[in-house]
């Protein structure tokens, strides 16, 4: 902590008053002997030391009360002394106020600006780490929003491009029947892709925004009925799903829950093989876990498929494609009910998927 720092600062100013504290009864002393001496007292040693009826009010006081002068000098001296600290505060708090303009100077374009205080133990020091750090997240969660801006962009571009081919194409030609229903399936696809792409935006910035309300609910019951309803999905496919659900209550959205293991379900039944295998489990550490058998996962990009945007390009027993925000949008669900969602992969036999909720409290 050096010279510039606040609290060394503050430190030297409350010594230096606490010193001049003890000189205050002493000058105040100094003070009322010079003022007898050079002005005339309203009262006369007379009148103060036997006053009569004639005596003023003032001089009767003084006489009953001597102490009366050398307590108003001392508070006046003290008053004094008060208004003597305000610029030594402002200047305990000069160093603090000098990071103002530092600080006030950032924006989006210039977030990679740091204050880099050093290794110091001091509050400026430990100030100037924090803000530091709070500029390194602001920094990644810009970064990701305008990632995610730029890809959202893309996603919803290059399908309307297509609607706008096939518009065009069928403008400039008279078509036959056959082609004309052909155009119809490709653009019904395309806006199929368009509603799937928006809906997982919305649900995305839902989730983001955290829980509008927060009940308990029954997770085993709420994975029970998803599961059910991808049974036929799933057969159809030739996947075998196998379930061990015991009670679990987590606070939150049943909605939102409803999405999260839905997408969880999904993601298994497309990246699966033939005759392959879903296990569904829900318990209390950790809540929920899906295992697959889908095509081998290198673990090195296993942390990358909760990204927006992300697909994998093996082969899927579902061919009907998808927004590339399922797995993302997991992540927001889990986390905006403050739990966590990990995904391993032993680079063989698919993977598997784990979601830890807080437990539930117990009024």
């Amino acid at each position: 902590m050096t010279l510039g720092s606040p609290g060394r600062r503050m430190l030297l100013v409350g010594a230096l008053l606490l010193i001049a504290a003890q000189f205050v009864p002493w000058v105040s002393a100094r003070f009322l002997d010079l003022w007898s001496d050079f002005v005339p007292g309203p009262c006369s040693p007379p009148a103060l030391d036997s006053p009569g009826e004639s005596t003023s009010y003032l001089c009767i006081q003084l006489y009953r009360h001597p102490s009366i002068p050398n307590v108003l000098t001392r508070l006046v001296f003290l008053l004094l002394l008060a208004a003597a600290c305000v610029p030594l505060v402002r200047w305990c708090l000069r160093p603090v106020r000098d990071i103002v303009p530092l600080i006030s100077d950032v924006g989006p374009q210039n977030l990679g600006h740091r204050l880099r205080p050093g290794p110091g133990s001091g509050e400026l020091a430990r100030l100037g780490r924090a803000i530091d750090e709070m500029m390194d997240r602001i920094a990644v969660g810009y970064e990701a929003q305008r990632r995610f801006a730029a890809d959202a962009s893309h996603e919803l571009r290059t399908p309307l491009a297509v609607q706008r081919t096939l518009i065009e194409v069928s403008m400039a030609h008279t078509l036959s029947a056959d082609q004309v229903e052909l155009l119809t399936a490709q653009l019904l696809q395309t806006n199929e892709r368009n509603e799937r792409l928006i809906e997982g935006l919305l649900v995305l910035s839902e989730s983001d925004r955290g829980l509008m309300s927060s009940t308990p609910l029954r997770l085993d019951e709420i994975t029970a009925a998803v599961v059910d309803a991808h049974r036929k999905r799933a057969a159809e496919a030739g996947i075998t799903i196998t379930t061990q659900l015991r009670p679990r209550v987590v606070l939150g959205e049943q909605v939102l829950l409803e999405r999260l293991v839905s997408n969880l379900i999904q993601n298994a039944v497309k990246y699966n093989r033939e005759e392959g295998t879903i296990d569904v489990r829900v318990g209390d550490a950790p809540a929920l876990i899906i295992v697959n058998t889908g095509d081998d996962i290198p673990p090195d990009e296993v942390s990358a498929l909760f990204e927006p945007f992300r697909r994998r390009t093996a082969a899927r027993i579902d061919h009907s494609g998808g927004a590339g925000l399922g797995l993302a949008i997991a992540r927001s669900i889990t986390r905006a009910h403050d739990g966590t969602i990990a995904a391993s992969s032993t680079g063989r036999d698919g993977l598997r998927v784990e979601v830890s909720f807080p437990p539930p409290t117990v009024p």
